[in-house]
């Protein structure tokens, strides 16, 4: 039995996840262009036909840029919470209403042999939120999206054997960059992204007792560099006793390049 997962794409351009087991196969966000999702599932020889939903995390166009083509092409049902709805219909085009499901906050359900946790997180948006999966003893638990790590969140990712985790940018590259004022003080603030230090430090947390395999996600295209996200967290995890390379493994995400199919 197992929990199988890919990062699609991950980064400022576009987010989409996918999620399968032996009964299940979910798209979780889809960021990107139908065509590029269609290619990106190309890539770790899975078909795109044969997904049983999409699960969506909240309405901002890097998560739903293709949400709406790929729903209506291979008649996928679509899973999100009643104000993320709300946000996000009128950016799909028309989604046929037998289509359309709710996945409220602060719920599990259960898909086949799959069940997944929503919880809140702390994001611009209508009603941000992310999940555990939870198959078999084990558990991949995604969180990006959010401005601080808060108590609640850690305890959803605790005990995690895989983790998909915010590490968008450098805070001194996005002080000292091309943005404007006011996108750096989203960015910077309570509801907007994770830093490279301040991941490093939930992960510190997070991790203290466990092992586990953490892959950095979202990154800025303009105020991150892989090697850098890496670096960092890794001198973080490391200042607070947490061993990478043993107790802990990094990973890389790609904003084009999906990761390789991996069992959590």
């Amino acid at each position: 039995m197992s929990l199988k997962f890919s990062v699609l794409a991950s980064g400022s351009t576009g987010n989409a996840m996918y999620v399968e087991t032996e009964q299940q196969r979910l798209l979780i966000d889809a960021g990107l262009s139908g065509k590029k999702i269609e290619q990106s599932f190309q890539r770790i020889g899975v078909s795109p036909a044969d997904l049983d939903g999409i699960l969506v995390t909240h309405e901002h166009s890097d998560h739903i840029k293709g949400v709406g083509i790929l729903a209506r092409r291979f008649k996928l049902p679509i899973y999100a919470n009643e104000k993320t709805w709300k946000a996000m219909e009128p950016k799909l085009g028309v989604i046929p209403l037998e289509l359309k499901f709710p996945f409220q906050r602060g719920k599990t359900k259960t898909f086949g042999d799959l069940d997944i946790e929503s919880f809140g997180v702390s994001h611009d948006a209508a009603d941000p939120m992310f999940f555990a999966f939870r198959h078999e003893g084990r558990q991949l638990t995604l969180l990006t999206d959010t401005g601080y790590v808060s108590e609640q969140m850690m305890d959803m990712t605790k005990g995690a054997n895989s983790v998909i985790f915010e590490s968008n940018h450098d805070t001194d590259m996005l002080r000292m960059g091309k943005y404007p004022w006011n996108i750096k003080r989203r960015i910077l603030g309570d509801e907007g992204h994770v830093s490279n230090v301040d991941a490093g430090i939930a992960l510190a947390e997070i991790l203290r007792d466990t092992k586990a395999d953490v892959y950095l996600a979202h990154l800025s295209l303009d105020n991150n560099m892989k090697e850098l996200a890496r670096m960092t967290v890794q001198q973080t995890l490391e200042q607070h006793d947490i061993e990478v390379g043993r107790q802990v493994k990094l990973f890389d995400t790609d904003p084009s390049v999906p990761t390789p199919l991996k069992v959590v």
